[in-house]
């Protein structure tokens, strides 16, 4: 998908009104009409179609803005898949994440053998602009293959127990899957784990290691992140 931001020119509502909607889809475990029913109550008249739409247009765009800010991911990547059904036929979700947990891409693919692997390994790489100084992943002979074709100078691990931050970083999606009662599309289900891996933990600072003063800082400081990036076109919307 392309990284050009997208124009607000030719929409209705205010940036602030969109920019808020899509926050709150992806940020909270909300269904489109959920948003819209949030947002009529706060005075704005807007379908759950339109926020559909809002959420398919800008919502990657902003997640990959966040990706641009943050810091150079560790060295250590945790690789692993696991399976989703597309209206009704399996499919699988692979993920990668460095070792804070940070997730670095996700590809949806219908099968989980060595072609998949390896187009993923190579994603990985020009998502990234990096190379890895290792690799943890499960025991499927497809990571060693597509390892030994795509990075064969990088240190590959494979340990059932090693890669808890992957299977973990999957949790998340699972509730919002279930909340949303499955998936209906390969597009679908590659666009919203992919923006919802990089929105909702922009929101997330560690807590547990914060005082009540600098939390709020620091969250406040995100949010400033977040409206400079989501009014990043330039495009002012029409009143």
């Amino acid at each position: 998908m392309s990284s050009a931001s997208p124009s607000y020119k030719g929409h209705r509502y205010p940036v602030g009104v969109i920019a808020h909607c899509v926050w709150l889809y992806f940020r909270c475990p909300l269904s489109f009409r959920e948003v819209e029913e949030l947002m009529l109550e706060r005075g704005v008249l807007v379908s759950h179609e339109t926020v559909r739409r809002w959420c398919v247009k800008f919502g990657q765009i902003r997640a990959n803005g966040l990706r641009r800010r943050r810091p150079r991911p560790g060295d250590t990547w945790h690789l692993d898949e696991v399976f989703v059904r597309i209206n009704g036929e399996l499919a699988y979700l692979w993920r990668a994440v460095d070792a804070d947990g940070t997730v670095l891409d996700i590809l949806v693919r219908n099968r989980r053998d060595k072609t998949a692997a390896r187009r993923f390994f190579r994603r990985l790489l020009k998502t990234t602009r990096t190379v890895p100084r290792g690799i943890v992943t499960d025991k499927p002979r497809s990571y060693r293959a597509a390892h030994r074709e795509v990075m064969p100078s990088v240190e590959h691990r494979q340990a059932k127990y090693l890669n808890n931050r992957a299977e973990n970083s999957h949790r998340p999606t699972r509730q919002r899957e279930r909340a949303m009662k499955g998936c209906r599309s390969v597009g679908a289900t590659q666009r919203f784990p992919a923006a919802f891996s990089g929105i909702p933990p922009h929101f997330r600072p560690r807590r547990h290691l914060m005082t009540a003063p600098g939390y709020r800082a620091e969250t406040t400081l995100r949010f400033a992140i977040w409206d400079q990036i989501t009014r990043a076109a330039g495009q002012p919307a029409k009143a």
